[in-house]
């Protein structure tokens, strides 16, 4: 895991991970709790929905890279 975090791809995907879909995310877990009642969060909605595939796909090619990189150095 640290190896992926070093890789700065990886991280940024991360991130726009983190940012966009906690926010929604937590409206889930507080509605699911009762704490929350009859919220509509579209807006929130709409963050999640333009940043899910960035954030996969940085996440996904940051990982490839990584592993690349372990198999030219020889690493296992």
């Amino acid at each position: 895991m640290n190896t992926l975090m070093s890789n700065r791809l990886f991280r940024i995907g991360a991130i726009t991970a983190l940012v966009g879909w906690t926010p929604l995310l937590a409206v889930v877990l507080l509605e699911l709790l009762g704490v929350l009642r009859g919220s509509n969060p579209i807006g929130l909605g709409l963050l999640f929905f333009v940043t899910f595939w960035p954030a996969v796909i940085c996440m996904g090619l940051g990982a490839f890279r990584v592993w690349r990189a372990r198999g030219q150095t020889g690493d296992a």
